[in-house]
């Protein structure tokens, strides 16, 4: 049997030593901690900030929707102001691109200046570009059919180059 001493009867200052050296080996597993910790929150950020992009777009293209139906709506209330003539046929065109509004009336009617005005509103709110067309169809009844075509590839995952808003009305 060996005369070794007990932990009890150590000295104080070898049970130090060891747990100097212990705690020595551990040194800045509180920095790696630090460091995983703003690495999971700037991930998390980084979530955020694309949610945000995301949702702004989606909100830009609800806007366009919103400004499309309220010029149509705008068109609408012209004609029924004017509803002789746009029984008549003086509103019907095919295609109004907001790129290429005319700078004067051709003719001096107010279904001219109301078409002139309505294009470069459309221009306005949705873009001057080509892909802004606006399409009035009225039958001689008064039974109108009001479509916008514009550009809506800004509006995130749904949103195309062709974007098409239709409004029907009876005048």
């Amino acid at each position: 049997m060996t005369n070794r001493p007990t932990p009890a009867m150590r000295p104080v200052h070898v049970v130090g030593q060891r747990a100097a050296r212990l705690h020595a080996g551990q040194s800045g597993v509180g920095l790696i901690e630090v460091l995983v910790a703003v690495l999971v929150l700037s991930i998390a950020f980084l979530g955020i900030a694309a949610l945000q992009a995301l949702s702004l777009s989606t909100n830009n293209s609800a806007m366009a929707r919103s400004m499309a139906t309220i010029d149509s709506y705008s068109i609408l209330d012209a004609m029924r102001a004017d509803a002789a003539s746009a029984r008549g046929g003086a509103y019907n065109t095919t295609a109004t691109k907001a790129s290429a509004c005319p700078a004067v009336a051709t003719t001096a009617s107010l279904s001219n200046a109301q078409l002139i005005q309505w294009c470069n509103q459309l221009g306005a709110d949705l873009g001057k570009t080509a892909n802004t067309i606006g399409a009035i169809n009225c039958s001689s009844s008064g039974d109108c059919t009001i479509t916008i075509t514009f550009d809506d590839s800004r509006g995130g995952a749904g949103g195309t180059s062709a974007q098409a808003v239709t409004t029907r009305a009876m005048l």
